[in-house]
């Protein structure tokens, strides 16, 4: 098990317990993503092709799906992620309480720095179709960021399977995120609670609705991003953009946005110490994927 690897998973996990950062994001800089969903494409055709296995005494379709999937990665990635987000889920929403201006302003300097990804990946040059569409997604996703969190302090199962459904969607784009749609649902503290809390039935149900999202919606993504990459691309780079309205510094606990306050010169050095990280392991990968 690769080591390099499990830190990728540690990293990702990390940052998917943050409302407005995407693990998928994270995944996009580390230079995983695109073989995360072509391995997820893979194990949800093996999942599919079980009844048909069953009703004829074999299992070809599913050994031939599952002997695709790169298992070393999605182990070693895994691991890291499990384990991050069960120390994350028990340190990060302090410091995020205590500090959040600084926490967002960091995280906003890292999603900003991400969007040298989908424009390498572009040649930094869009066609018509590429811009309205990279707008478009822009324009979309700050509307869904700006929402305001609901709240649901003990919700029901049936509530939690589609939730689970919709953030594990929204955690496989990069620039959407999955624990920032379960704030906006009411889910995002139950969810810690129950990891926390080692909650079986709750963590029963939420896994089972992420397998139903990951079942409908990975195979979509995988064949855009084997047919229509550049498009793809251009909306992932508009859902980062788009989602810098979440990471916004200074707002009130309902989303709404506030001019910098008298302390805005301390933020800009954390803002940027998150940019060049992630720029300088943008583009490290993006040269090291061209080489």
């Amino acid at each position: 098990m690769s080591v390099s690897n499990v830190a990728r998973g540690m990293a990702i996990g990390a940052v998917e317990v943050v409302p407005g950062v995407s693990g998928g994001t994270i995944a996009l800089v580390v230079g995983v993503y695109e073989k995360l969903i072509a391995a997820a494409g893979h194990l949800v055709s093996a999942l599919r092709g079980l009844p048909e296995g069953l009703r004829r005494q074999g299992f070809a379709r599913t050994r031939a799906a599952l002997a695709e999937v790169d298992w070393r990665l999605v182990l070693a990635v895994g691991v890291g992620m499990v384990a991050a987000v069960l120390v994350a889920a028990q340190l990060l929403p302090p410091i995020i309480d205590g500090h959040p201006v600084g926490t967002r302003a960091l995280f906003f300097g890292m999603v900003a720095a991400t969007l040298t990804v989908p424009f390498l990946a572009l040649g930094g040059r869009l066609r018509p179709v590429e811009w309205a569409l990279f707008g478009g997604i822009t324009v979309l996703t700050a509307v869904l960021t700006g929402l305001p969190p609901a709240d649901l302090s003990d919700p029901p199962l049936w509530i939690v399977v589609p939730a689970a459904a919709a953030a594990v969607c929204a955690l496989v784009l990069p620039g959407l995120s999955g624990s920032f749609l379960l704030l906006a649902l009411g889910l995002y503290e139950p969810t810690l609670r129950a990891v926390a809390d080692r909650d079986a039935a709750y963590l029963g149900a939420f896994l089972l609705g992420a397998l139903l999202g990951l079942g409908a919606f990975v195979k979509l993504l995988q064949h855009l991003l084997e047919h229509h990459r550049r498009l793809v691309m251009a909306a992932m780079a508009g859902f980062l953009l788009g989602a810098l309205r979440a990471l916004w510094p200074w707002q009130t606990e309902d989303r709404g946005l506030l001019v910098p306050d008298a302390a805005w010169g301390a933020m800009v050095p954390v803002a940027l110490a998150g940019a060049v990280v992630v720029a300088a392991l943008s583009v490290y990968q993006h040269r090291r994927d061209h080489t």
